[in-house]
């Protein structure tokens, strides 16, 4: 009861409170350009693969507190936003301080960019109990966990136009200098423990410069160098917004956007927002070590998933192939698929040797080694859910369930019965030996569920991407299984 009434007292006083006092705040009427470096992170989360194509799904009826109706999209006077960052300030060792840029930036959040926005409150739900681990590991304030919010908008695959990867935007030397490795086939930037080990060890030796988590924040983003010399030009202030003249663009907008995530993550419902969750959630995806070469399409066909589905949960390995390594690399797997996988392991480990042909062929023999087989499983609609929940519950895809049903829309009903994974045959298919292709002859592949043009050309020896390109010039990326292409046309 105690707690209740304190909750009680707090949110009167956003109301019935007068106007706090502001912080030092640029002068002038602060808009955001369409150029904008947050903006541009949102930009390109909405173009990965797995958020444009796979399923969110969220239940607003429970968390709609104040019951707008869908299409409301509120905003509270100047001094409720005031009064509200000054409650999570009183919270956190960060200066939530609030002024015009904040205000514009927590504008994009929760006014220009809401859709994103909700896929970025439930792309939190896989990744902040992680973040939450190590940080608190390294005794870093848990609130950086909406560093990652800022850097990446959540997209594991995203890239900045200066070469920074990852949840944490590593560049390549400062990722290298943290323990991260990268080549041709891995990219430890895009691994989600890794980097988050990386950016703690990091964002700690910054806080050790400066004592201060903004200024610490402004030199993940710009660099010690650029923050130190903002420092020097102000005289030797060492606060964020006396020296916030003197920084860089895109750290100007850094800290205000970070205290914009903030007010976000704890006001979401107050702007009629809702965490739009994705398929795999941190409790519904485990790990399995494996330590040989393997194909992530081998192990969707396997496990009744989709390739993009498991290079996006696995996107450290750039090729959607597993190297072959000297140590244990981490998969992520659906946690109900981790079983089949363990079970099979010895059939997968031949599979990607048995794809690897010495000779040019179409052909293929059924493989003597025995996979355990998985049954076709159905689901009855029930009253209220969506294919959204039912692909949750399941571990697979809104896609996937409206292709095995050939649904053409999400609409569903109760009593509607669904097939939701298909049946997987309890034998493997490897090449059959046959003999080399004649410099004369064309030779042809067709595409199997999962094949890319890279995967195509490691398996005929002296074809490459550009060479498949080339012999298929009304090819692009998507490749239709059942289809043949040109691998290798004869000479002359």
């Amino acid at each position: 009861m105690r707690y209740i009434l304190l909750k009680h007292a707090i949110l009167l006083g956003l109301f019935i409170g007068g106007p706090l006092c502001a912080a030092a705040q640029p002068a002038g009427e602060v808009r955001l350009m369409a150029d904008d470096p947050v903006i541009a992170r949102l930009d390109d989360l909405a173009m990965l693969p797995w958020i444009k194509h796979s399923p969110f799904s969220t239940d607003t009826v429970s968390q709609n507190i104040h019951g707008f109706s869908a299409e409301q999209v509120p905003t509270w006077p100047e001094n409720t936003y005031r009064q509200r960052l000054a409650v999570l300030d009183a919270r956190t060792p960060f200066d939530l301080t609030y002024n015009r840029v904040v205000q514009a930036y927590i504008d994009l959040y929760v006014v220009r960019k809401r859709e994103m926005s909700s896929r970025m409150l439930g792309m939190a739900e896989l990744y902040f109990p992680l973040f939450e681990e190590h940080l608190d590991r390294h005794g870093i304030p848990l609130e950086m966990k909406y560093l990652a919010v800022v850097e990446s908008a959540l997209n594991p695959a995203a890239r900045s136009r200066a070469g920074a990867v990852g949840l944490w935007q590593f560049m390549l030397p400062t990722g290298k200098m943290y323990g991260l490795q990268a080549d041709s086939y891995v990219d430890e930037r895009h691994d989600v423990y890794k980097s988050t080990e990386a950016a703690c060890r990091y964002l700690k030796y910054l806080h050790s410069i400066y004592d201060d988590w903004e200024l610490a924040l402004a030199a993940y983003n710009c660099g010690p160098g650029n923050v130190n010399k903002a420092i020097r030009r102000s005289g030797g202030e060492k606060n964020y917004w006396k020296i916030y003249d003197h920084l860089p663009r895109e750290t100007r907008g850094y800290v205000p956007a970070f205290i914009a995530v903030n007010y976000l993550f704890n006001h979401f419902a107050d702007h009629n927002l809702y965490p739009i969750a994705p398929t795999y959630c941190a409790y519904e995806v485990d790990t399995v070590q494996v330590c040989y070469p393997l194909d992530l399409a081998a192990v969707a066909v396997l496990t009744g998933g989709t390739a993009q589905e498991l290079r996006d949960l696995n996107p450290t390995f750039k090729r959607g192939v597993v190297p072959d390594v000297d140590q244990p690399v981490s998969l992520y797997l659906p946690r109900e698929a981790v079983g089949v996988f363990v079970s099979n392991e010895e059939m997968m480990r031949y599979s990607y040797q048995a794809a690897q042909p010495t000779a040019t062929t179409t052909d293929r023999a059924a493989a003597d080694v025995p996979i355990q087989a998985m049954e076709e499983r159905s689901h009855t609609v029930r009253s209220g859910e969506s294919l959204g929940l039912i692909a949750r519950k399941y571990g697979t895809s809104v896609s996937a369930i409206k292709q095995l049903n050939g649904l053409h829309s999400d609409r569903i009903h109760a009593g509607q019965k669904l097939v939701v994974s298909k049946a997987v045959r309890a034998s493997v298919a490897k090449p059959a030996p046959v003999k080399q292709a004649s410099d004369a002859t064309t030779v042809y592949h067709v595409v199997q569920p999962g094949d890319t043009l890279w995967g195509i050309a490691q398996r005929y020896p002296g074809v490459s991407v550009d060479d498949l390109k080339r012999l298929n010039a009304d090819v692009g990326d998507e490749l239709k299984p059942g289809s043949r292409i040109k691998v290798r046309a004869p000479k002359g």
